[in-house]
């Protein structure tokens, strides 16, 4: 009698927890946003209730690199830092259409220098999701814009140690506010999505800076021969190895009114605010191994985008405006070393050409994947160009080391 009541214990248990598993498996929503990751591996430490009222996963992911940087003129140095020190908590709460995601930055490179009156920018990501079906997306909160492919991609999908200098430059990164995505994504046949927000334009963890200004942002992405294999345009290289060629085009616009920083959502404060408008055009493709990016970006001003202090008019500071592109080429062997190269050109507004140069910057790099790019050792030549209007020109480099890791 014993024996029997324990088959059927056991039966039972088996049961019930094939029936979570199920359910588990009924109620997965993961969402295509760039707060999430979006390669195959990685995702994290998760905990979901027995009711499955509640899913929380916890991630991190770290960068530790050392440089040798040599600049015209100046003795060579070297820098060892933590580029990168994050932590992620994502999932959802009551019912899986409604989802949240928060990302914490504890390097200093992350958080910045902490001045007085100004917040702490611990918080990169702060934002819930409602998702209705597959083909919405509707969130609220501080999170990326749909902006540039490099910036939208996680650091961590990276074939280089960085982004460029143009991304540096000219992107939109992170705001406060709402966005919807329309998405229409399909395996092997034409594909396409569109992503809109309206944000403050201010960028992340600002507060006392309210004013009557918005920033609109709209964006529009073209796959012609479908999704990439696993989400491979949230990634750089052909890791995965697209055994058909994909190719993804996309365009976006800003318009930020009465923006306060000199990059927008980026950059110290202006004298006087600017509208400022930027476009933002990408094109990704894989095949075999292979992998090739291009960009455009630019940003121009409603008026001059030089600004000066009314109380003292020798005191300036300016929008960054001007436009660049890049080019990037990898290959990725079978035995997961890449080889990447990297061409990017920028060229400042006429408002400001008297007051920073024009770059080009030449990158090469080795990159040996170790579980894919959660878990990767690269190694990095740069070389930069810069031209003056005076005539004069700066060389500069640097060779750079770098371990990632994360879950």
């Amino acid at each position: 009698m014993k024996k029997i009541i324990l088959i059927i214990t056991l039966l039972l248990s088996i049961s019930m927890h094939s029936q979570v598993t199920i359910e588990q498996t009924k109620h997965d929503n993961d969402i295509k946003l760039s707060t999430l990751p979006y390669y195959s591996f990685g995702k994290g430490i998760g905990i979901t209730s027995p009711d499955s009222l509640f899913q929380f996963n916890i991630r991190f992911r770290m960068q530790n690199r050392v440089t040798y940087i040599k600049e015209d003129g100046e003795n060579g140095a070297y820098d060892g830092q933590i580029r990168r020190l994050r932590l992620r908590f994502d999932g959802y709460v009551g019912n899986p259409k409604f989802l949240y995601a928060i990302q914490l930055s504890f390097a200093p490179g992350d958080v910045g220098e902490v001045k007085e009156g100004e917040n702490i920018n611990i918080i990169r990501d702060a934002v819930i999701f409602y998702r209705p079906n597959k083909h919405w997306n509707i969130s609220f909160g501080q999170t990326k814009l749909p902006g540039n492919r490099q910036r939208v991609n996680s650091s961590g999908g990276l074939q280089l140690t960085d982004r460029t200098i143009n991304n540096a430059k000219f992107t939109i990164d992170r705001d406060f506010g709402f966005q919807f995505y329309n998405m229409n994504e399909f395996k092997d046949k034409f594909s396409y999505n569109f992503k809109t927000a309206l944000s403050t334009g201010e960028g992340r963890n600002v507060t006392g800076k309210s004013d009557d200004g918005i920033a609109a942002t709209a964006k529009i992405e073209v796959l012609p021969f479908g999704a990439f294999t696993k989400d491979g345009t949230y990634f750089e290289g052909d890791i995965l190895r697209e055994k058909k060629p994909k190719l993804m085009l996309s365009g976006a616009f800003q318009q930020n009114n009465h923006a306060q920083r000199t990059q927008g959502q980026l950059g110290n404060d202006l004298f006087e605010k600017r509208t400022m408008k930027s476009v933002l055009l990408d094109a990704m493709f894989k095949y075999n191994g292979w992998a090739a990016m291009m960009s455009y970006m630019s940003r121009t001003t409603n008026e001059n985008a030089v600004t000066f202090n009314p109380i003292d008019l020798t005191e300036s500071n300016y929008a960054f405006v001007g436009n660049g592109f890049d080019y990037q080429l990898s290959y990725d062997l079978k035995s997961n070393y890449e080889f990447i190269g990297r061409y990017s050109i920028q060229k400042v507004g006429n408002d400001i050409q008297t007051l920073t140069p024009n770059t080009k910057e030449y990158s090469f790099g080795v990159t040996k994947y170790i579980w894919e790019h959660a878990f990767k050792a690269q190694l990095e030549l740069n070389y930069d160009t810069l031209d003056y209007y005076d005539g004069t020109s700066k060389n500069n480099w640097y060779l750079r080391f770098q371990v990632e890791i994360g879950i």
